[in-house]
C-alpha cells in the first residue's frame, strides 16, 4: 500500500509539473519569437490658446495655492524626429493628463496614445503609455499596450525635457521607447 501511495504521489507531482510547464509555454507564446523595437523621437507641446495650441485644460486646479492638484487636460501633441519644431512630423501624442500629487511637486499622471501617422513601417500603429510624469527629471513610464505593428506590446519609455526654441510656449521632451511584441 505504501509503495502504491508513493507512486501515486510521484505521478500526481509529474502531472502537476507537466501542466505547469504547458501553461508557462502557452503564456510565453509557446516558444514564439519576440521582437524588441527601440524608437527615438521628440514630443512637442504648444501652450498657445487658439488654433495652434495642442493642449486644453478641461478642469482647472482644485486649489488656489498654485499647485496643479485636481487639474485635468487633454493633449494632441506632435511627435517629431528632432527637437526642432520644423523637424519631420511622425505622429501624435493624444491623451489625458491630470494633476494627481498633493505634494506640490508638479507630478502629473498621463494616459497617452502615441499614434504613428507618417509613411513607414509603423504607420497606423499606436502605443499606449500610462504613468507618472515629473518635468525636470528623467521619467520612466510603462507601455501598456499597442495596435497594428505594436499589437500585444509591452515595454517602457524613458523621457526627459530638453531645451526649447520657445520655452514660454513650447515644451519639448525627448523620448526613447523600448517595446517588445510577440506574434499572435
Amino acid at each position: 500500500m505504501a509503495a502504491s501511495s508513493i507512486k501515486a504521489t510521484q505521478l500526481s507531482a509529474a502531472v502537476v509539473l507537466g501542466l505547469f510547464l504547458a501553461a508557462f509555454a502557452a503564456a510565453d507564446g509557446g516558444g514564439a519569437t519576440t521582437t524588441t523595437t527601440h524608437l527615438h523621437f521628440f514630443f512637442h507641446e504648444v501652450f498657445t490658446d487658439g488654433p495652434n495650441g495642442t493642449t486644453a485644460t478641461v478642469v482647472p486646479p482644485a486649489r488656489s495655492d498654485g499647485g496643479s492638484f485636481g487639474f485635468v487636460a487633454t493633449v494632441d501633441d506632435m511627435l517629431r524626429e528632432g527637437a526642432d519644431p520644423s523637424s519631420r512630423l511622425i505622429g501624435r501624442a493624444q491623451g489625458v493628463t491630470a494633476g494627481t500629487s498633493l505634494s506640490g511637486d508638479g507630478a502629473i499622471t498621463t494616459l497617452l496614445n502615441l499614434v504613428f501617422t507618417e509613411d513607414g513601417p509603423y504607420r497606423g500603429s499606436t502605443l499606449q503609455v500610462f504613468g507618472r510624469a515629473l518635468l525636470g527629471t528623467v521619467m520612466e513610464r510603462p507601455v501598456v499596450g499597442g495596435t497594428g505593428k505594436f499589437r500585444m506590446a509591452r515595454g517602457y519609455t524613458i523621457s526627459r525635457k530638453v531645451n526649447s526654441t520657445d520655452p514660454d510656449n513650447l515644451l519639448v521632451i525627448e523620448y526613447d521607447v523600448y517595446v517588445t511584441t510577440s506574434p499572435i
